[in-house]
């Protein structure tokens, strides 16, 4: 039977990120929670919704209650915050948390505690330094700001880096890699590749902090340079960073890494070495309120764009088909369908095929009207829309179909 895993929050960008990771994974079912409704609810194919936050009061009562009615095996925390109360409320679920350990977490909760602890290892921002524009200012800031709520820390001018890693049960490091934050939005690293710059230092770094933090499953650090052209460390984080996904991609997947080592069982890593690049924006889910069984669709410049396959449509009827609706061809293609569609591999897609060579109205071929007919012709859409009443859809509304 395989694990059933909570993944709370799951909205979040490292949410999103075990999604992507572990979606396809024949060992493990996602089931995703949330306290405030986000794009997780368009992603999890199960989700639950209605969460207390969890420093609430009510938040160990229902998350129990999750647990044993949705038959969880573990929950994967995506927020520090929630990593720790998870942690500390363990024995109580009787449930597998998948992380660093409670005190591994709250150290890196902390940028405080993280300087504290590895000053005496690595190279820290030094503190007392703020850049502001005059005398004035700065006084006037420190007055109206309590010391116990923030660092006076070194402004630090230079390129930055995240280094992530892996550590087993065992305590072993077994991966870790730079990359380039090029991009970024909202603290996000939205253009990022694989660095060799500081490699062997951030080498020593992973090797110091992993010794000294005990870290399991993924992790990172950030660096960022100082006006002397030095690495300095930004934070540590107990969890798999959110464009991580660079990495993934290059065969070295650490939310299930996480997993696995989490109940247990040995890994291995073996990254490929081909050059890539990560480029992250939003991107469009959809939840359409529409029934059909039937399926209707061109070819020319609609299944086929620019002589080549849109891959997009072919997508979504194959999604079409595994919840077995019927898919028709409905076309005025000037050759043979058949032999067109054998020249793109494509002739198997479809229960019928509908050749029209006479002028014929699409719409009078359209019986069910449980149907969406997917044309890139205006006119073709209007008539079928007005005739049938159904759903219509151009090639660039495919989107809202997919799951």
């Amino acid at each position: 039977m395989n694990r059933r895993i909570l993944v709370f929050p799951c909205g979040s960008e490292i949410g999103l990120e075990i999604h992507r990771s572990m979606r396809f994974s024949t060992h493990f079912e996602l089931i995703g929670a949330s306290s405030v409704d986000d794009h997780g609810r368009f992603v999890y194919e199960e989700y639950i919704p209605d969460i207390p936050f969890h420093q609430d009061e009510d938040f160990l009562r229902r998350i129990a209650e999750v647990v044993l009615e949705y038959r969880i095996d573990a929950i994967y925390p995506t927020m520090d915050a929630v990593a720790e109360t998870l942690h500390n409320i363990a024995d109580d679920l009787q449930c597998l948390i998948i992380g660093s350990s409670a005190w591994t977490t709250a150290i890196c909760a902390s940028k405080k505690a993280t300087y504290a602890l590895l000053r005496d290892y690595l190279p820290t921002p030094y503190r007392n330094t703020q850049l502001v524009a005059s005398e004035e200012a700065a006084l006037v800031f420190l007055e109206r700001t309590p010391s116990s709520e923030m660092l006076l820390l070194e402004y630090l001018p230079g390129s930055e880096w995240t280094i992530d890693c892996f550590s087993d049960r065992h305590g072993s490091l077994r991966f870790q890699a730079a990359r380039g934050r090029n991009r970024i939005s909202n603290g996000i690293s939205v253009n990022t590749k694989p660095s060799n710059a500081f490699s062997a230092e951030f080498a020593q770094w992973a090797q110091l902090i992993n010794k000294v933090l005990k870290p399991r499953g993924a992790w990172f650090f950030q660096a960022k340079e100082d006006a002397g052209g030095r690495p300095k460390l930004l934070e540590v984080a107990a969890r798999l960073g959110g464009s991580s996904g660079l990495f993934r991609c290059m065969g070295v997947n650490f939310a299930l890494l996480s997993v696995f080592d989490a109940f247990e069982k040995d890994i291995s890593v073996v990254p490929n070495t081909y050059r890539i690049e990560l480029d992250r924006a939003l991107q469009n889910r959809y939840k359409i309120d529409i029934d059909y069984q039937h399926v209707f669709v061109d070819l020319d410049d609609c299944l086929l764009v620019r002589g080549r396959p849109n891959t997009q449509l072919i997508s979504f009827i194959y999604q079409a088909i595994g919840e077995g609706k019927e898919i028709t061809l409905l076309t005025r293609h000037a050759h043979d369908p058949d032999t067109t569609l054998k020249r793109y591999r494509l002739s198997e897609l479809f229960d019928r095929k509908i050749h029209l060579r006479n002028g014929e109205n699409k719409s009078d071929f359209i019986e069910n009207e449980s149907s969406i007919f997917i044309d890139d012709s205006f006119s073709e859409r209007q008539d079928v829309a007005n005739r049938r009443g159904i759903p219509t859809f151009a090639p660039d509304m495919i989107e809202a179909l997919l799951r």
